[in-house]
């Protein structure tokens, strides 16, 4: 057999079941052979052996074959291109296996399959659908797209090329890498506190003084605030510079310290529609702390301690005169009462004679009474 196939000018061609062979005569496309033996012509005859665990179909002739033999190429090839707009989704065995970003194309062995394609159109936010986006991590293609994830409580502000595109919310978010710039910047929405530190600030009374100052915010209008300023906390962090230099600017260091003052009412209000034009809600404005020079502190210690003892001085001088005016009026009565004199004449014995040996009283009890006791030391 194989002789007569000889003379015949045939060969004979073993192909794998996983295989398929590319036949070319003369230069040109002839066939593709599948599983099975096949008897080909001799001479100016090339073959090229293509195995279908390679799932793509990549060849020298793969523009020829597509372009000369569709009748080929639709019985053997899966052929996929995306659109300008568009993306394809490669499913093999319904498993996503590949993507197709626009204007791409890919040929695949269609007995490599079976393959089905699904088509997801590009917007101008590039957003990749999250059910999508998790098929496609879960498949491990995740080098078509970039994700981004935003916390509770904060918003993202998607640029794409630097335009402004919308607002994200909580959760993760992918969108397609085209080669086009995606940024997204994340705000924090809750009530927030900023706080202006080690401000130098000059007094009335041409005394330097750093001052701590605080800011309640929140972020109202967030597209606002992303594309009006550059940086909305910078921002404040001026305007709350300004107010308090224009504020303290004004008082001497006695007055600042008396009273605490705070932003009057003018720079505040200020402050706020200032903030508002940008996005932002200013609520309450406090001056935090006073950090005097070192001798400035010295200083005030001094006058304070003195205030201090010139307070104590007269509480003594209040304690002595009272305790005058208590025994000036005890002497009073007893001028006007002898028998008053006499009882506190007999206190102060009895107080001395808890401290004697011996007392000898005479002229019995109506002396003790009435005369007035002489005390004698022998």
């Amino acid at each position: 057999m194989r002789l007569i196939e000889w003379g015949a000018g045939l060969t004979r061609v073993t192909v794998m079941e996983n295989e398929r062979v590319l036949v070319l005569r003369k230069g040109r496309i002839d066939t593709i052979l599948g599983p099975g033996e096949h008897r080909i012509r001799r001479g100016k005859t090339q073959l090229e052996t293509h195995d279908l665990a390679y799932l793509r179909f990549t060849s020298d002739y793969k523009d020829a074959l597509l372009r000369e033999r569709p009748d080929l190429a639709e019985t053997h090839l899966t052929d996929l291109r995306a659109g300008e707009a568009e993306v394809l989704v490669v499913l093999r065995d319904g498993v996503p296996h590949t993507v197709l970003l626009p204007e791409t194309r890919e040929v695949f062995w269609a007995d490599a399959g079976p393959w089905a394609v699904e088509t997801v159109a590009v917007g101008d936010t590039l957003a990749v659908p999250t059910a999508l986006a998790n098929r496609l991590v879960r498949a491990g293609l995740t080098a078509a797209f970039q994700a981004t994830e935003v916390d509770e409580g904060h918003v993202g502000m998607l640029t794409v090329d630097g335009v402004l595109k919308g607002r994200l919310a909580p959760g993760t978010h992918a969108f397609w890498k085209l080669g086009r710039r995606v940024a997204v910047k994340h705000v924090d929405l809750r009530l927030r506190t900023h706080e202006v530190t080690g401000q130098e600030i000059l007094t009335k009374d041409r005394v330097t003084i750093r001052v701590n100052l605080t800011a309640e915010f929140r972020v109202v209008d967030p597209e606002r605030a992303v594309s009006a300023v550059k940086d909305f906390e910078e921002a404040l962090h001026r305007a709350l510079q300004l107010a308090f230099r224009r504020t303290l600017g004004a008082l001497t260091l006695d007055r600042l310290l008396a009273e605490k003052v705070t932003v009057d009412a003018e720079a505040a209000k200020a402050v706020r529609a200032e903030m508002a034009r940008i996005g932002l809600e200013v609520g309450e404005i406090a001056l935090k702390d006073v950090i005097l020079p070192g001798e400035m502190r010295e200083i005030l210690n001094r006058v304070v301690a003195a205030e201090k003892e010139a307070e104590a001085n007269v509480i003594r001088r209040r304690e002595e005169t009272n305790a005058t005016r208590s025994l000036l009026n005890t002497a009073k009565v007893m001028a006007e009462n002898p028998v008053m004199l006499r009882l506190k004449e007999l206190e102060a014995l009895e107080s001395i004679a808890g401290k004697v040996e011996r007392l000898t009283v005479h002229n019995g009890t109506e002396g003790l009474m009435t005369d007035i006791v002489r005390l004698r030391d022998r």
